[in-house]
């Protein structure tokens, strides 16, 4: 036993005598108090834990290759979220990338293994990537992947939405958005690597084979979210497919897409996206964005660190470890 008798009795608010009753089984002891008397063990341990933190500096790694109004959001997230964490002594040190290569990502994380206490990630996959990571467990810096997963790998855990239910639902949008029209829909995806992209993109298709049946889909990928590649990819879908009409996209650029639309002289009827940051904001006030699919990120940062500190033994593991993080669909009237 780690406490003594005294101790226990103290945080507990019960006698001494009734402890020791509880504790080895001497006599009956009502079942209310012996939830008591396990909680207040379970809070000494976590003051304990606490204790061992006191003071200490805990440096984390955010390491992301996404565009910069994405990267924005999550560091706004994570920000907000360390005060929640006092007395811990969290830092960030951000790594962030709207360019880079997945062996220069991996050769990053190794390098942040000497005095990181955990790295929160969002990359592509890639075959040497849960190499990396199972190296950094066995250094005791746990990996969170973040948006996009990893499962393949011994990262602790994936904090983000349900993927593949969120494709599910634009498509449930998209069917009712298109009754009127037959277009087919462009389903654009930053990179085939970015798992959680094309998680998205794989439920959104599934889901509309059956929900509009008639409508063809057309995958476009490569531009990584970012400004002129995705214009150049959708050009050249533009010039190749004149049905194209509509535009389910799962990463980013959608300035980008409405400018290629625009143009090559053609309407979108609809137009489905993800996450609220500051350009998409601006796009679903002007009308040009019928809706956005957005996660609680500020939610998501609270649950990254608890893992990372509950792995280290400085918190109880968090309850809800299962839970992808709660889709809101967003248009114009709900911002």
């Amino acid at each position: 036993m780690k406490f003594s008798i005294k101790q226990i009795a103290a945080q507990a608010g019960v006698s001494k005598a009734t402890v020791d009753r509880a504790l080895h089984k001497r006599g009956a002891v009502h079942a209310q108090t012996e939830r008591r008397i396990s909680q207040a063990i379970r809070d000494l341990e976590q003051q304990q834990r606490m204790n061992l933190a006191s003071g200490r500096t805990i440096a984390v790694d955010v390491i992301m290759h996404t565009p910069a109004r994405f990267s924005q959001l999550v560091t706004d997230a994570l920000l907000a979220e360390l005060g929640s964490f006092a007395p811990f002594r969290l830092t960030l040190r951000l790594h962030i990338f709207e360019e880079i290569s997945a062996q220069k990502i991996c050769q990053l994380m190794l390098r942040c293994a000497s005095d990181s206490y955990g790295i929160i990630l969002k990359a592509e996959s890639s075959l040497e990537m849960p190499e990396v990571i199972a190296e950094l467990l066995r250094q005791r810096v746990p990996v969170v992947t973040l948006v996009t997963d990893l499962p393949d790998s011994e990262r602790i855990r994936y904090v983000g939405m349900d993927n593949h239910s969120a494709g599910q639902t634009a498509a449930w949008l998209m069917s009712r958005l298109l009754v009127q029209h037959s277009p087919e829909v462009a389903v654009v995806t930053g990179s085939p690597h970015f798992l959680g992209e094309e998680e998205r993109a794989a439920g959104f298709c599934t889901a509309m084979s059956t929900m509009a049946p008639g409508l063809k889909m057309r995958r476009i990928s490569e531009g990584y979210g970012i400004d002129a590649p995705t214009f150049s990819a959708l050009s050249q879908q533009l010039a190749q497919f004149p049905g194209l009409g509509a535009v389910y996209c799962a990463g980013g650029g959608n300035t980008a897409i409405l400018r290629a639309f625009s143009e090559a002289g053609r309407t979108i009827n609809a137009f489905i996206g993800h996450d609220l940051d500051s350009e998409n904001r601006q796009l679903l006030c002007d009308g040009k964005l019928d809706a956005i699919i957005h996660h609680e990120l500020q939610q998501d940062a609270r649950r990254i660190f608890q893992s990372i500190l509950a792995f280290h033994g400085f918190i109880s593991p968090p309850a809800n470890h299962g839970q992808f993080s709660k889709v809101s669909i967003i248009t114009p009237y709900n911002m």
